[in-house]
């Protein structure tokens, strides 16, 4: 009888991996449990198991007013423990057993967080998918799931992450997940051995679940080539990867302490013309050819984000045109803002030129450390504006109506109407004085005077001439010239 116990004990150990001390301490804890249940038992006992013979033996000990243990050991094992007696030990047994499982089980699996199992997909549905990892199940939620088309269908073998273990009543809950950046590094130990060895580095990873991942490896070997080796020969390497996380695009970069050199790096495929770093705001100012402008952001700047993520940098992209303009413009000074009218309050407001949020007048005031009130911060853009223009209407007017410029001019042109008035009339006067003193003289000397009458005449004539041109002469100019003749 006792060979086939032990016997039965060493098989149920076998089966459920569980050591052959354990099973005993189960059994005890199961047999005490059945003897405490039948009537007249003490209530201080404990069960004794002889793992040779088999031999088991009840002990009890009296109970003080405290409830401490006091007075001799007593054996008080029973003849026979019966059927109810024997149904409770089978239940504490298996129970006890289950209970030892799990915690093999989270024992097993509580330290290995951060590490990459394959398991079998038993169930798919909107919220959680299931794997089989063999002993247990992992939880993948639809959080941490990615399109993974046919693979995602019952039977199919996949790899996935360890994020979480808990400990549950109902055993460990293993938490997996397929978009986590540290799939991207298992994986890549699985295939090339040069990482699993520690001859290969990945330094950094940035990745976008589905679409694209970045790496940057270093080798500590000079005659390996970090990238060669991830990439394997023609690309075996880095193909399984590719088709493990179906066909999310993996660029794998060399990394540098040069942060110049890593910047323009982690941007490929982009070809990158010069770098600038600014260490005060970690700002790496990045210049590429007009053409491969878009090239170095991506698609919706998926290229720049995960390059930001693989380097740390904030980084810039800008064409060499847009480099240019900057250079062209540096010097000009634009606006910082205007005063605008509030439509729903009515009140200025002043709305700054970068497009942020406007600002009441008491808030500029204080932005620009202006100490003044508010009421003539706020009037002084519109009242100044109003003041210029009116007084600039009314010194034109002023200036048109009541100008001694004008009255000047009009008295000028009358005074030019009189003498050109008087200028003809003193040489119509002249001229008949002449003519008269022209015919005199021609019947005093009929014949000998002739040349002086015609020379006479031609001065006369001449005068006439010069007053009807000179019509702007003042009129004492007019008076003279006429006396002399």
């Amino acid at each position: 009888m006792a060979n086939e116990m032990t016997e039965a004990l060493q098989a149920l150990a076998e089966d459920r991996g569980i050591s052959v001390e354990k099973l005993f301490g189960i059994m005890a804890n199961a047999l005490e449990s059945a003897y405490k249940r039948m009537p007249e038992s003490y209530e201080y006992a404990w069960v004794t198991i002889d793992p040779t013979s088999f031999d088991i033996r009840v002990f009890a000990q009296d109970l003080d007013e405290d409830g401490e243990p006091e007075g001799e050991e007593m054996d008080v094992t029973p003849d026979s423990f019966g059927r109810i007696a024997a149904q409770t030990t089978k239940q504490i047994l298996t129970q006890g057993i289950r209970e030892v499982e799990r915690e093999m089980k989270y024992e097993e699996y509580a330290g290995r967080e951060g590490d990459i199992v394959t398991g079998i997909v038993q169930q798919t549905d909107s919220r959680y998918t299931l794997l089989d990892l063999g002993r247990v199940e992992a939880l993948l939620p639809q959080a941490e799931q990615v399109s993974m088309g046919p693979r995602s269908e019952g039977g199919n073998r996949i790899k996935a992450y360890i994020v979480e273990v808990r400990r549950t009543v109902k055993g460990p809950q293993i938490v997996v997940s397929r978009t986590h950046p540290g799939l991207i590094k298992r994986l890549f130990e699985l295939e090339v051995p040069e990482i699993a060895d520690g001859i290969v580095e990945i330094k950094a990873c940035a990745r976008e679940p589905g679409h694209r991942t970045k790496i940057s490896v270093w080798s500590n070997d000079q005659n390996v080539d970090p990238v060669g080796a991830c990439v394997g020969a023609r690309g075996s390497r880095v193909r399984m990867v590719v088709n493990e996380l179906n066909g999310e695009k993996v660029d794998i970069i060399p990394y540098s302490e040069d942060p110049y050199d890593f910047v323009a790096k982690a941007l490929s495929p982009a070809k990158v013309k010069e770098v600038r770093i600014d260490y005060d705001t970690s700002t790496a100012e990045v210049i590429v050819p007009d053409f491969q402008l878009s090239l170095a952001i991506g698609k919706e700047g998926q290229n720049a984000r995960l390059a930001h993520r693989l380097t740390g940098w904030r980084i810039d992209i800008k064409s060499e045109t847009q480099i240019e303009e900057e250079a062209q413009y540096a010097g000009e000074e634009w606006a910082e803002g205007e005063w605008i009218v509030d439509e729903e309050s009515g009140e200025q407001m002043w709305q700054p030129a970068d497009g942020s949020a406007a600002m009441s007048v008491d808030e500029w005031n204080e932005s620009v450390g202006n100490a003044s009130e508010p009421a003539d911060s706020a009037d002084a853009p519109a009242d100044s504006e109003e003041a210029s223009s009116e007084s600039a209407d009314e010194d034109s007017a002023e200036s048109t109506d009541d100008t001694p410029e004008a009255e000047s001019t009009d008295e000028a042109d009358e005074a030019s109407s009189e003498s050109t008035g008087d200028t003809d009339e003193a040489s119509s006067e002249s001229a008949d004085d002449t003519d008269e003193a022209s015919a005199d003289s021609r019947q005093d000397d009929p014949g000998g005077s002739a040349e002086d009458g015609s020379d006479e005449v031609g001065a006369s004539e001449s005068g006439d001439e010069s007053g009807a041109d000179d019509h702007s002469a003042d009129s004492a100019d007019g008076e003279d010239t006429s006396e002399e003749e």
